[in-house]
């Protein structure tokens, strides 16, 4: 409803975009979503590309999403290969090596191509995806009532498909300050790879904060990072680039990070604001 075309999207403040995508994560995706649209308006004229390969010059857009995007929406013949997908594949093939490294991705999606139904490629991605969704899950495969038995090569689907380690998550400790006058709450602006284009309560050194007293720790979840937010209910010394002070009523327009914005939320009743 807030941005109902293509050109409602180019043209929006990012500040707005973020807001309507705050709380969902991977926030480069809506700057690029951004980006793809104005690259549609001013090199397509306002119309999508079908192509899956033009569709793959277009910022922010993958493999994946230009053969989803050009088999979905315009039925054109292109393969795509999401998790549900290789984990069909992988069992099918019964492939025994991590489906997510170089050689693994190029025999996937090698295969999606080879057995792409190019007449009904919409039909039959989506059944493809559906069967790893209903019958060939990642815990449970229904083996015994699946449509494609009689050629599925593995023995073992529990242990397929195979993947890298995953990442293990990083400790943080950061060091904040809660300050509020005048109605006023003191932000500073995100420019790290993991809030930019944020606001966010103004860090400090822990050197900085070491003679203040802590108001309240938070402990938060973000991409590979496991945070602790010590709370300080001080005022800085000094303000930084990109730290001002904004109305509290003013805080429902802006883009906060959502721990950001539930530690606001929490915190403001309490102190009577």
């Amino acid at each position: 409803q807030e941005f109902p075309n293509i050109e409602a999207i180019a043209v929006a403040p990012e500040e707005k975009l973020l807001r309507a995508w705050e709380g969902l994560g991977y926030y480069n995706r809506v700057r690029n979503l951004q980006k793809a649209a104005q690259t549609v308006l001013d090199n397509y004229e306002g119309r999508f590309p079908s192509d899956p390969k033009t569709l793959e010059t277009l910022p922010g857009i993958g493999r994946y999403t230009a053969g989803a995007v050009s088999s979905f929406a315009f039925d054109r013949p292109a393969p795509i290969v999401d998790g549900n997908i290789a984990r069909v594949l992988s069992r099918l093939l019964d492939y025994h090596k991590e489906v997510d490294s170089t050689e693994g991705q190029k025999v996937i999606w090698n295969t999606a191509t080879e057995i792409l139904d190019t007449s009904k490629a919409r039909l039959f991605n989506s059944a493809l995806m559906e069967l790893g969704q209903t019958i060939c899950s990642s815990k449970s495969p229904a083996c015994l009532i699946c449509p494609v038995q009689s050629f599925c090569q593995t023995k073992v689907p529990g242990s397929l498909p195979m993947k890298k380690p995953r990442k293990k998550f990083v400790q943080i400790d950061e060091h904040a300050f809660f300050w509020i006058e005048n109605n006023k709450i003191l932000l500073s602006k995100g420019h790290d790879s993991r809030r930019k284009g944020f606001w966010k309560l103004p860090l400090r050194s822990p050197e900085e904060c070491a003679h203040l007293e802590s108001l309240s720790q938070h402990r938060y979840t973000i991409t590979h990072h496991k945070v602790t937010l010590h709370l300080y209910q001080a005022k800085p010394t000094h303000l930084l680039e990109d730290e001002e002070y904004h109305f509290i009523s003013e805080l429902t327009n802006l883009p906060i990070a959502t721990p950001i914005r539930k530690i606001l939320e929490q915190k403001t009743p309490e102190l009577g604001i």
